[in-house]
């Protein structure tokens, strides 16, 4: 099972059990920017009590030898966490990132977008909330593969993308200085 194929058997679980999600990291830049290579599948998912046991069940079922654990899913839920899956078989990991109730993580979820790229209906984080996620997934660890990523985005010609929104959001989360610095140095590129 290639990564593509484990991003569409997990999707079509989590439409099943109609689990509201949305595909963000490595995976959403190679939709939003450029393609490139991710060791694991991100997906932010709202995620209700009584569907923790059967998303679990269903993961297992996967693959004979997979790895998913309900106690972690469960205090995931409880906490706004994260929680994994592991295909045995290819050693490919799916994390799981529960969502809060905060206003800015429903809004990410309604803005999330269906795309036909790797199996049908796709739930994809949208791009401004991925450049938005980066921004503060950059600040709290410092990592150039983040920058790189959002410039990586805001570099395709493309998109049209919702800056007032982008700036908005990036003001409240603290993340504006970097913002516009990524955004100056793509400028100078052209």
């Amino acid at each position: 099972m290639s990564p593509k194929e484990l991003l569409v058997a997990v999707t079509d679980i989590l439409r099943e059990l109609e689990i509201p999600y949305a595909v963000t990291g490595g995976f959403a830049v190679t939709i939003w920017g450029v393609p490139r290579y991710t060791a694991d599948i991100d997906i932010v998912i709202e995620l209700a009590d009584n569907n923790i046991k059967p998303l679990v069940k269903k993961l297992l079922a996967i693959d004979n030898n997979a790895y998913a654990d309900e106690d972690m899913a469960r205090e995931a839920f409880i906490y706004h966490g994260e929680f994994n899956f592991i295909h045995s078989e290819t050693g490919f990991k799916v994390d799981f990132f529960v969502q809060d109730d905060q206003s800015y993580s429903k809004l990410k979820m309604q803005r999330a977008v269906l795309r036909d790229v790797y199996g049908p209906g796709i739930s994809f984080i949208s791009p401004e909330d991925l450049i938005l996620s980066k921004l503060a997934w950059s600040k709290e660890s410092m990592s150039d593969k983040q920058h790189e990523d959002i410039k990586n985005v805001l570099r395709n010609d493309k998109l049209k993308l919702d800056m007032n929104y982008i700036e908005k959001w990036a003001v409240k989360h603290d993340t504006i200085k970097v913002l516009k610095m990524l955004i100056e140095q793509v400028k100078l590129e052209k």
